[in-house]
């Protein structure tokens, strides 16, 4: 648990240091945020926030987990630590991929050449399903296909399907995060909140390597999260971008997929995966009612805003859902510790 303690503050320390000096040279450099006109018009006044910040946070967190894995695996003797079984190499392939082939693709495309479009959809879409793809596939032969049913002991085969719902729950989950980033300080609290709860469940999983990666990786994630909502929180002073959001999803699934626990994103996930949910009713229910709309506006959070909610009370009832449903999650698997 130490060194998760000290992954998380590592990386929040250098968040903190850093930050400053990466705000100013977005500024300079006029990598503003664009804003969609048909968004909440009280979002026009952020265009020009410095945006493309989780390209500090991605690094800071990879950097922290390798360093604090590595240190942890000499001093507690785990064997295969450079071994492709290793769930590191995996973990850093499929967040760092996410960041820069789809996240930092797509701001570098709005927030440089001012195109609010970004990647295209397809563009986007084949991106994630090969990276996706490759991630479950290792999971397949290194993890094992047996998924953990919560509030059992009992575990579910897949077998060979587990392979394209993996893919698929990548997909899913770093669109997800993407779509929850619509408010300042909003993903960014979520997070802190759910990989401390992943984080607590690997520690309570066991000393295996691939348990202590996971652990590791959810403490850095939580304590850059924690060291960006310095900046982020309202009114923000920079965005995290897709390069953010899109890391951080990645960082979800990938720990989920590895503790076998990918039915939990279900809870500790929950307003990101409700944020998709409701852009997908939101928009089905367009088409079959010929215009009418469930919702104000979706993702949901901007729902909440346009019926009068302040941006710091939707951040916080969103931490206090996350915070709970996170309680229940780790309660959830108290048969496997």
């Amino acid at each position: 648990m130490l060194y998760m303690i000290a992954a998380a503050v590592l990386a929040a320390a250098m968040m903190l240091a850093l930050m400053p000096k990466c705000i100013l040279k977005l500024k300079a450099l006029k990598f503003g945020q664009t804003m969609y006109e048909l968004g909440p018009q009280s979002h026009l006044n952020k265009k020009g926030t410095p945006n493309m910040g989780g390209i500090v946070m991605g690094p800071v967190t990879a950097v922290c987990t390798a360093a604090l894995s590595l240190v942890w695996h000499g001093r507690a003797a785990f064997g295969g630590f450079w071994s492709l079984g290793n769930a590191l190499w995996a973990l850093l392939f499929l967040t760092v991929a996410c960041m820069l082939l789809v996240g930092f693709s797509d701001d570098y495309i709005k927030d440089v050449k001012k195109d609010h479009e970004g990647l295209k959809p397809k563009q986007k879409i084949v991106r994630q399903v090969a990276i996706g793809l490759l991630f479950s596939v290792w999971a397949y032969f290194h993890v094992g296909s047996d998924v953990i049913i919560p509030f059992t002991g009992k575990t579910w085969n897949l077998g060979i399907f587990y392979i394209p719902l993996i893919t698929l729950t990548v997909l899913f989950m770093t669109n997800s995060a993407n779509l929850q980033d619509g408010l300042d300080g909003l993903l960014s609290t979520v997070t802190v909140v759910g990989m401390a709860a992943f984080g607590i469940l690997a520690f309570l999983m066991g000393r295996e390597l691939n348990n202590a990666v996971c652990g590791v990786l959810a403490f850095a994630m939580a304590g850059a999260a924690i060291g960006f909502l310095r900046f982020n929180r309202y009114p923000a002073q920079i965005f995290m971008g897709d390069t953010g959001s899109m890391f951080i999803g990645a960082v979800m699934v990938g720990i989920a997929v590895v503790l076998r626990m990918e039915f939990l994103l279900l809870l500790v996930c929950f307003t990101c995966v409700f944020s998709s949910v409701s852009v997908i009713l939101q928009r089905y229910y367009f088409k079959l009612t010929h215009g009418k709309r469930i919702f104000k506006m979706s993702p949901i959070h901007h729902h909440f805003e346009m019926c009068g909610m302040k941006e710091t009370a939707i951040v916080r009832m969103y931490g206090i859902v996350t915070l709970i449903l996170s309680a229940i999650a780790v309660a959830s698997m108290y048969k496997w510790f």
